[in-house]
């Protein structure tokens, strides 16, 4: 009898059970009306996924205040009645269908594409333009505000706010998005945060509105609920940042991260590989460190749809499980498939030729005929 593949192998997710190690990660579709009330289409989506086998799906950025955090027209958001309300539809059709779901919680920073008066760690313009297909908006992003104090605990509010009405639409926990360029990682990273406070100068400091956000859904959200925390070195705007100081960096990014409550951390490597993007420039490995120092369950993000991949990074310990973007979207149904021994598909850019909503996605799939489901 053939040994079952470590990556199908059943794991904690600190108290939450999950039946494999395989992870549907969080992706921007924008697939709302423009009120960022979750839609019937969203539910489908989420559905079809815990449909497939996946161990847990992390449900896509979701904006946590009507004031600075949108990032890009038609994402979903939490903020009020209405939203939450979409949400538990789509929580409760992925339970009924035997899936787990968390939600991730972000704030764009100035990294929005959606507003014109942004708000940042400092007043420093993001580099590079603003991605193509997700709004109208093109070209260099605008000059961001420096958020004052009193501006700061309101994005804290808002992402606590938030992670209530995430718990009381029935997700299993939250993530917060500290990744990818958005407003927290502009205050984790040096070149984007030049303050002189609290929550500036020091990495410590700089960890600083990642820790208390945390600290604060702790302890608003009782037990029962896992709260992650996404990481990243390279950015939307700048795939090839990494960490300055490398391993010294990432120990005490952890560290804070699992002092401040977190229950996981998501390592995530933007645009690129895993290779690329989650080791430090002298090739050591972040997600494997922040195991190694935190105890703390990790999922690492990049290019691990393939399969002796995803199987090299758990075998070899580097994390606990693995989380697929592309992967997931050729194939809904991944973990089925490899437990079925069936063809796993190469993802296929055209999927988003008619647009990167969801809506244009089936559309695609329809007319080629290539859904996993």
């Amino acid at each position: 009898m053939l040994k079952e593949n470590v990556v199908l192998e059943s794991v904690m997710l600190d108290q939450l059970p999950l039946k494999n190690r395989v992870v549907v990660a969080p992706m921007t579709r924008v697939s709302t009306k423009g009120d960022g009330i979750p839609t019937k289409t969203m539910e489908e989506y989420y559905r079809r996924y815990a449909e497939g086998g996946f161990g847990l799906i992390i449900a896509e950025g979701t904006y946590t205040d009507r004031s600075f955090s949108q990032a890009y027209p038609n994402q979903p958001g939490i903020t009020n009645e209405q939203q939450q309300k979409g949400w538990e539809h789509i929580v409760h059709s992925t339970h009924e269908a035997g899936g787990k779901i968390i939600l991730q919680l972000m704030h764009a920073g100035a990294l929005s594409q959606h507003l014109s008066n942004t708000r940042s760690a400092s007043c420093v313009q993001p580099i590079r333009h603003m991605l193509e297909g997700y709004s109208e908006k093109q070209g260099s992003f605008p000059l961001p505000q420096a958020m004052n104090l009193s501006e700061i605990d309101d994005v804290i509010t808002g992402f606590s706010d938030s992670a209530i009405r995430a718990k009381e639409a029935g997700f299993d926990g939250v993530e917060i998005h500290a990744a990818n360029g958005y407003l927290l990682d502009q205050f984790l990273t040096d070149y984007t945060n030049t303050r002189e406070d609290q929550y500036g100068g020091s990495l410590k400091n700089r960890c600083r509105l990642t820790t208390e956000i945390v600290s604060s859904i702790k302890r608003l959200a009782f037990n029962n609920f896992i709260v992650g925390v996404r990481v990243s070195q390279g950015k939307v705007n700048d795939f090839d940042y990494t960490w300055p100081n490398g391993l010294l960096d990432g120990k005490l990014i952890f560290n804070s991260l699992k002092e401040a409550g977190a229950d996981y951390i998501h390592f995530a490597s933007e645009g690129k590989g895993f290779d690329h993007g989650c080791l430090t420039k002298n090739g050591e490995s972040l997600p494997k460190l922040a195991r190694e120092v935190t105890g703390l369950k990790v999922i690492a993000n990049g290019g691990l749809d393939n399969v002796k991949e995803a199987t090299r990074i758990i075998e070899e310990g580097h994390a606990d499980l693995v989380a697929l973007g592309t992967g997931a979207l050729a194939n809904p149904d991944w973990p089925i498939k490899l437990k079925n021994m069936k063809k796993i598909l190469p993802f296929n850019p055209d999927m988003f030729s008619l647009g990167v909503s969801i809506e244009d996605q089936f559309n695609w799939e329809n007319k080629n005929e290539t859904a996993g489901l």
